[in-house]
């Protein structure tokens, strides 16, 4: 009844732009071929054409969850799902007008944080047991209705890439690269559909668990890469690396948007005020066309003099957020058709490590979720690497 009715005004012109046409007699053929029609209409992917080379790009997306809330999040590791500040980060979401938990699945040196029912997860054995309840979680947030994310990071995958050199970028001497740091970390290869494989049965696993949506975060190359990439051994092809990363997110929609999650991607706030990161691999437009939320870091301490008019951006927390969704929605007017959902990370942490900083507490918090919502932006997630939220936090400023 709801598709012949909808099928009706699809063939009346009732209901488009507010308007309404005078009712025309029908015969019961006119009303079929209507609903046909209007069934393709809303199944057909929209079109956009590409700005740089003119063609014509069917990348429609139907929304895998159009019940999902306006997600308000905080980010929580394996090891505080595992201990007694599970419990007091829950009391937290369901005390205040948040609602969402961004939980590390895959950690940033490539562990998985439980023990992954797959078989051939398992017996890779690139986990630790940091949750030892992974279905205990699930049913907690559940019970909480608490919006499970399930955090996946990609290409930084020391594990792997020390199991599996010849998945990652090997120096002159044979040895796998690494960043330097004093907790040295290595990529693994975008150009290694393997790699994409492991990733995704990571994010299958998650989403047979319950989790909502699966959030891919370092879908890059390792910074600086354009100044290494000729002093490096690695697998490649004739695609650029912002194809390939695109490429991989593409993929990743296509094997995960049936099984009922959405697919969204972390990317540096500043992507959206330049030319694309053509070194990383990173085109802000490109990736944005292939997910469901977008989720630009928009961190001010991580802004440099000058940006956004601002001589220390993280001295000016509304500014600096303001500015950088201005500028993300003008990006995102060129695929205004296919346009994500965006759901920035800002910053709940005091950058000490600045020559000059400010202390982060309630008021700039407060401040950056206001330059949200005053930039008309609904969503946000809040990053605290070690998962201590300020307290006091009105989220809904409204």
């Amino acid at each position: 009844m709801e598709l012949l009715l909808s099928a009706l005004l699809f063939l009346f012109g009732i209901g488009t732009h507010g308007g309404e046409e005078a009712a025309r007699p029908v015969n019961f053929e006119q009303i079929v071929t209507a609903a046909i029609a209007f069934h393709e209409s809303r199944q057909a992917p929209p079109e956009i054409v590409d700005p740089e080379t003119g063609e014509v790009n069917s990348a429609g997306k139907i929304d895998p969850d159009p019940d999902a809330p306006k997600v308000k999040g905080i980010y929580m590791t394996g090891p505080s799902a595992g201990v007694a500040r599970f419990d007091k980060l829950v009391k937290l979401v369901n005390d205040t007008e948040l609602n969402a938990v961004v939980l590390d699945v895959k950690e940033d040196h490539g562990y998985i944080t439980f023990e992954p029912s797959d078989p051939e997860l398992k017996e890779m054995g690139n986990y630790q047991k940091w949750i030892r309840d992974i279905h205990k979680v699930m049913q907690t947030f559940k019970e909480n209705d608490i919006y499970p994310i399930a955090r996946i990071v990609v290409f930084k995958d020391t594990a792997l890439a020390k199991k599996r050199p010849d998945l990652s970028f090997l120096r002159p001497d044979g040895t796998v690269w690494d960043n330097g740091k004093s907790n040295p970390e290595s990529f693994v290869n975008p150009y290694m559909k393997e790699v994409w494989d492991y990733n995704i049965k990571i994010a299958k696993e998650a989403a047979a668990l319950g989790f909502k949506e699966i959030q891919f975060d370092y879908v890059r190359f390792p910074e600086g890469f354009e100044n290494r990439a000729d002093t490096l051994t690695y697998a490649k092809d004739e695609r650029s690396r912002v194809d390939v990363v695109a490429d991989f997110v593409k993929y990743a929609r296509e094997e995960l948007n049936p099984l009922g999650v959405r697919i969204s991607v972390d990317i540096f706030g500043y992507a959206a005020s330049v030319p694309a990161a053509e070194g990383i691999g990173q085109d802000f437009n490109k990736i944005s066309t292939y997910v469901d939320v977008i989720s630009p870091m928009v961190y001010p301490s991580h802004y440099s003099t000058g940006w956004f008019k601002q001589k220390h951006p993280d001295t000016a927390p509304y500014e600096v957020v303001y500015g950088a969704m201005m500028d993300t929605h003008k990006k995102l007017e060129e695929i205004a058709e296919v346009k994500p959902i965006i759901r920035p990370w800002i910053q709940d942490f005091t950058a000490r490590w600045l020559d000059v900083y400010i202390p982060y507490g309630v008021k700039e918090i407060e401040a950056q979720i206001r330059a949200l919502q005053d930039a008309g932006i609904e969503e946000f997630l809040l990053w605290n690497s070690g998962n201590v939220y300020t307290e006091g936090v009105n989220y809904d400023l409204q």
